[in-house]
């Protein structure tokens, strides 16, 4: 059963999605040691709802290259610009440094869009990563990247940057691309970005994993995510998160359908029913979920 929108301010929010907020002493930590150094989470400037467990459990997913994305993608609540500030020289170092003090064994990093800088922020990126790893040897860290427009030189940094997971989010079905993501988003162009990060990391012996995520509740089908499901697999990606859909703003996309915590947990077990290694699936799990790091921690190492 799934609660369908009636109107064009969509259905009203069930119970399932209400969240309790209890901020512990380390939610506070975090924050301060973030505002220190001027670094930025996505659990911030995205609004995520998870925000609370994550925090209170002490661990973040770090934002890179300000916090002005150059895209507009039309179900995200982070700030978008036709440019970006100047990347911080110092951001790397001390997103490294603030990791290593918070004695973390998996961490997430991600980005804006940098459309305006001339290899999209790539190096910066890799050069961010590379620095985690040195600060903190025996760190997993997984890195939820830009599609880089396709550009192979940029794929090829983060490729080379020895992440551990490598995460690109294809974000919705194929077709409600035009409708939901930036017009220089697409489907094709995501996948591709995949395909070559796992191509490129085997080629170097490596053993990485790729992944991705899509929102439920814009309007696809059934049919359209199963086919979403076959085409992600086919482009080499291992992991993949299920999450709801939820409107940041009035000016965003409305929700269409709030998906039961049972059809998500139907959608798990069929995920891994066709061949991905592990799938997170439910109403409150984002492409960083921290349920599902515990998981990959355990993969990775075995490997």
């Amino acid at each position: 059963m799934t609660t369908r929108t009636q109107n064009s301010a969509g259905p009203e929010k069930p119970d399932w999605l209400r969240i309790r907020l209890n901020k512990e002493p380390s939610f506070d930590r975090i924050r301060g040691a973030l505002r220190a150094r001027n670094l930025f989470t996505v659990c911030e400037e995205a609004h995520c709802p998870n925000i609370n467990e994550c925090w209170n459990g002490g661990t973040a997913t770090f934002m890179i290259m300000g916090d002005v994305c150059t895209r507009g993608c039309r179900f995200c609540a982070v700030n978008t610009g036709r440019s970006g500030p100047p990347l911080d020289a110092d951001e790397p170092e001390n997103t490294a440094r603030t990791i290593a003090e918070m004695g973390l064994s998996y961490i997430v990093i991600t980005s804006v869009n940098r459309d305006d800088i001339p290899d999209q922020g790539a190096g910066h990126f890799a050069k961010t990563v590379e620095l985690i790893k040195a600060y903190t040897p025996g760190i997993l860290v997984e890195t939820l990247t830009p599609d880089w427009m396709g550009n192979e030189d940029c794929i090829r940094t983060l490729a080379e940057s020895n992440a551990d997971v490598l995460a690109h989010n294809v974000e919705t079905v194929e077709r409600l691309q035009g409708k939901v993501r930036d017009p220089r988003a697409n489907y094709a162009q995501s996948l591709t970005v995949l395909k070559r990060y796992g191509e490129l990391t085997k080629a170097a012996g490596g053993k990485v994993l790729t992944k991705s995520s899509l929102m439920l509740g814009l309007g696809e089908s059934d049919d359209e995510i199963r086919a979403t499901m076959q085409d992600l697999l086919e482009a080499g990606v291992r992991v993949m998160t299920f999450g709801q859909y939820l409107r940041p703003t009035r000016r965003h996309l409305p929700v269409q359908e709030y998906v039961t915590p049972d059809k998500f947990d139907d959608w798990a077990k069929e995920g891994e029913s066709m061949g991905f290694a592990y799938v997170a699936s439910g109403p409150l799990v984002r492409s960083s979920y921290k349920a599902g790091e515990f998981y990959m921690q355990h993969l990775l190492r075995s490997a």
